[in-house]
């Protein structure tokens, strides 16, 4: 746990932590997520076993804050297959949901969600979010947003492995508090000069009521975006931003203030490098993008990947893969991402 310098400016109330060493109940780990709770700690997962796909990855969970959190435990394991992805979401009530895939191929996944009204110390029994779906419904790997209207909006994506292996993204939205769930059409994205396989991963969020955006992972050294002007319905045909995408997770929220604030690699190019990674800042509802703070700044084959971000009251919350052996915390209060 540091303090740090941001571009110049003393932010003192920013923390980097570990939350945990090298005495962990797995090998490697990966794909956190986070939720801020009302007492100042958090709670954060991700999934970890032997190796990403390996049948004795399981879904493990951490609460606290920098220099105090719990030892890991495991929280869900259904069966001897691979778990990927855990998504934390907070209904606004209390209720906290932890979402997450199972299958030995990502075709296969399952998705699953459990619950807990006391801030992850008991768990509900698991269940399926869509009972006999195959490759995952609801949120893929970032969090859900609540619309103005109490609409549940996921970011979802579908890889395929069979012919030209599409990857292809769709929105997810439940108008009863998740209990069911209906899908949009894939998104209409243009392959006629796009390199690798598609787009995978949206991260959401409502710049007014009913106008909604999304920037997605995509194998085309950018990343994309596309919008809807009716909660999330239907969208406009992806686009390409100025913004670099290494074929790597990315994840944004909104600010109350109305900027937004992405972590991401700052590479280009199918698998590029995740030896980078920044936060970078708008104030224009994501045309540009002139601040940027960097988290890490190191050389292959070092990996800083899957960031997941939270705003909680008047700090931002970070978390991130490091090195596929631990997840890093990093925390800010909002003022050290105002524009100057």
């Amino acid at each position: 746990m540091r303090a740090v310098n941001v571009e110049g400016k003393d932010a003192a109330l920013t923390e980097r932590d570990f939350l945990f060493g090298d005495d962990r109940p797995f090998k490697q780990c990966h794909a956190s997520t986070l939720v801020g709770l009302d007492d100042g700690n958090f709670l954060v997962a991700w999934f970890g076993g032997d190796k990403e796909s390996a049948d004795n990855v399981a879904i493990w969970l951490s609460k606290g804050k920098p220099g105090d959190w719990s030892e890991p435990r495991r929280v869900a394991k259904i069966r001897n297959d691979a778990h990927w992805n855990p998504v934390l979401f907070r209904d606004g009530k209390g209720k906290i949901y932890l979402f997450f895939k199972v299958g030995k191929k990502i075709t296969e996944w399952e998705t699953w969600w459990t619950t807990s009204s006391d801030d992850g110390t008991t768990w509900s029994k698991p269940v399926e979010l869509v009972k006999g779906d195959r490759g995952g419904r609801g949120p893929v790997r970032n969090k859900p947003i609540v619309l103005s209207n109490g609409v549940w909006l996921a970011g979802a994506s579908f890889e395929s492995e069979t012919g030209d292996k599409h990857w292809d993204v769709f929105v997810d939205r439940s108008s009863n508090n998740g209990r069911t769930w209906k899908a949009t059409p894939f998104l209409e994205l243009d392959r006629s000069n796009f390199r690798g396989h598609g787009v995978i991963q949206p991260t959401l969020w409502e710049s007014e009521p009913g106008i909604v955006h999304m920037l997605v992972r995509s194998s085309n050294a950018r990343i994309y975006r596309s919008d809807s002007k009716d909660y999330g319905k239907s969208w406009c045909p992806l686009y390409p931003t100025d913004m670099p995408n290494n074929n790597s997770g990315i994840d944004l929220i909104k600010l109350p203030d109305g900027a937004l604030v992405l972590a991401y690699n700052p590479v280009g190019g199918d698998a590029g490098s995740r030896s980078l990674l920044n936060l970078a800042v708008s104030f224009d509802n994501g045309k540009t993008w002139p601040k940027t703070i960097a988290l890490e700044n190191d050389n292959p084959p070092a990996e800083y990947s899957y960031p997941a971000i939270i705003a909680h009251g008047d700090r931002v919350a970070v978390t991130y893969t490091w090195n596929r052996q631990r997840i890093v915390f990093w925390e800010f209060a909002n003022d050290a991402l105002e524009a100057r």
